[in-house]
């Protein structure tokens, strides 16, 4: 796919950062899993902003299965706000952030720390603020991003918490299909979405669905919609779009969903054939139901599945943006760095 913008050749990269980055850690990673399996943590809380909250979405599915540990989201304004405390003994509190400046971050960072958490940043500035509050700083390895929609730094965060659970549960399973990620990463690129086209140039609204690991590439995805494309778009898990956001579904309404290959597609799947029984336009990226339009995948295992959906989705999102009129490298009222006290 030939880049016409900053955020499609930044996206573009995604296949050699992950490479590069899963070679540069592995030491790193290898003595953190040892450490975590010896501090045999009792939970796992979560912390970003923006689109490395919707990575926190990946992890907390990833940590909960894999892991067995229940995982949750911190609140930023419990720190920078209202200044509570929270009992973190024998708790993981993973950071995730672009930047690593955001104020309230930092400060949900620092108190964790007080409190007597195990402070893990992913992070793709070497020199950020939120390393140096971290016992443990893990580097994206992104490069430069100077589009304001991250691409290659999201694809970067999911791979390094993969490889981060791969090392603690010593899942050799999971490392081998990380390993695998970077070609299949490039295989993603290199898909045709323009299919997906018609439906959304001229949509006003549409519902992104995922369920699982995937809800955080949904998630993602209906960022992207608004922030590229001047599109409203919502995120629902499968099970929960059925209730009151179904109310809005019917004839000519767009969907995206995604499924990854493991059993959530079949609820994914079932809410695809009662869309498309309300006339609705559905695009689906994983699976093959009749009557939706068919999004082409790359079959890998069910953790890395939706890395590779969403890759493949920024390059249709960018292409999108410039059919509806917008610029996808500089959206309005827009800037790369947020910092929320």
């Amino acid at each position: 796919m030939s880049a016409r913008s900053r955020m499609q050749a930044e996206a573009a990269e995604s296949s050699a950062v992950v490479r590069h980055q899963i070679a540069a850690n592995a030491a790193q990673l290898h003595a953190l899993g040892r450490a975590l399996r010896a501090r045999a943590p009792r939970a796992v809380v979560t912390c970003a902003r923006g689109s490395s909250d919707h990575a926190a979405t990946f992890a907390k599915y990833l940590i909960e299965t894999q892991a067995r540990l229940i995982t949750s989201s911190a609140a930023p304004s419990m720190s920078s706000v209202y200044d509570a405390a929270t009992d973190l003994r024998d708790v993981v509190f993973i950071a995730i952030s672009q930047s690593g400046k955001s104020p309230d971050l930092l400060a949900a960072a620092r108190s964790a720390r007080e409190c007597g958490a195990l402070v893990i940043a992913l992070c793709n500035t070497a020199d950020a603020p939120l390393n140096e509050v971290a016992h443990h700083a893990i580097a994206l390895h992104a490069g430069r991003e100077t589009s304001v929609a991250a691409t290659k730094s999201f694809i970067a965060s999911l791979s390094a918490l993969v490889h981060l659970v791969a090392e603690w549960k010593q899942n050799a399973e999971l490392g081998d299909a990380l390993h695998a990620a970077p070609g299949q990463l490039a295989l993603s690129w290199s898909l045709d979405w323009s299919n997906a086209l018609d439906t959304l140039r001229g949509a006003r609204n549409l519902f992104v669905i995922g369920r699982g690991y995937s809800l955080g590439i949904a998630q993602e995805a209906a960022l992207k919609f608004k922030e590229t494309c001047g599109l409203h778009a919502e995120a629902f898990s499968a099970a929960e779009v059925q209730h009151g956001p179904m109310a809005l579904v019917g004839r000519g309404f767009p969907i995206l969903a995604f499924s990854q290959s493991d059993d959530t597609r079949d609820s994914v799947e079932s809410m695809e054939r009662e869309f498309v029984a309300r006339g609705a336009h559905v695009l689906a990226a994983g699976g093959n139901v009749a009557g939706t339009t068919v999004l082409r995948t790359i079959s890998a295992h069910p953790v890395i599945e939706p890395m590779l959906m969403i890759q493949s989705f920024y390059g249709m999102a960018a292409t999108l943006a410039f059919a509806r009129g917008f610029d996808p490298d500089v959206p309005p009222h827009l800037r790369k760095v947020t910092e929320t006290v």
